[in-house]
């Protein structure tokens, strides 16, 4: 990988975290409840580490935002995922829809 390209890649990663820093003033971060999971009526699957890279958008307080995260289990309908920003590690079940896996979702965090 070429500098500029590493030096790109650190601007939108560092982009993203002041992104999602400021999204978090917004209000906590959303997660889907107990009722909406059916965790016991549910299979969840634990992915081994390291995690699947994917995109995810996510809801802190009313604002929405679509970040760069790790999957790390699912149910036929949730995802539940993890993220980084600055020091922080934010985890979160969010619905299967709300995630994709692309190419974008491979910067590592």
């Amino acid at each position: 990988m070429g500098t500029s390209k590493r030096l790109a890649d650190h601007y939108d990663l560092r982009s993203q975290h002041q992104a999602i820093m400021a999204a978090a003033r917004s209000g906590p971060l959303q997660s889907l409840t107990d009722r909406e999971l059916a965790l016991r009526e549910q299979p969840v699957t634990i992915y081994p580490q390291p995690y699947r890279a994917v995109r995810a958008w996510v809801r802190f307080g009313s604002e929405a935002i679509r970040v760069d995260a790790k999957l790390a289990r699912s149910t036929p309908a949730a995802a539940g995922i993890e993220f980084r920003a600055s020091d922080q590690i934010f985890r979160c079940w969010v619905w299967g829809n709300a995630v994709s896996v692309d190419d974008a979702a491979s910067t590592p965090m």
